[in-house]
């Protein structure tokens, strides 16, 4: 049986084009980079990566990061999930500071990541 995943992922991301602003609670200037869909073994994972120009040289506040990627969560990443037959066991917010290829070192680019999960349409997170 052929999953729905990458066409709901599709439908849900599609007015979202790389480089489209996004909205976060703390105002900080964040675009949408990419999203990726894999599979570690123990179910899908959903990841969506968004570029956060303020990252670079600074020490963000926890708090307001926290706030932003819980949004970015409830805000694009439920949407991409309503078909129950294609819930991701984990979704994963990132923010990066500059662009940078998925899965590449690049230890000069300063990123922060959350992963949640999903109950009732709502994102809980999951500590690491």
């Amino acid at each position: 049986m052929t999953s729905l995943f990458p066409i709901i992922v599709a439908a849900a991301t599609a007015p979202l084009a790389q480089g489209a602003p996004v909205t976060v609670p703390s105002g900080m200037a964040v675009s949408f980079h990419d999203m990726i869909r894999d599979d570690n073994g123990q179910g899908p994972v959903f990841r969506l990566r968004f570029v956060a120009p303020a990252l670079a040289g600074e020490s963000p506040d926890f708090d307001h990061l926290a706030a932003d990627m819980d949004s970015l969560c409830a805000q694009l990443a439920v949407s991409a999930t309503d078909d129950s037959e294609s819930q991701p066991t984990r979704i994963v917010i990132s923010l990066i500071e500059s662009p940078v290829t998925f899965g590449e070192i690049a230890p000069q680019v300063t990123q922060v990541f959350e992963a949640y999960s999903l109950e009732n349409g709502r994102c809980i997170w999951e500590a690491f």
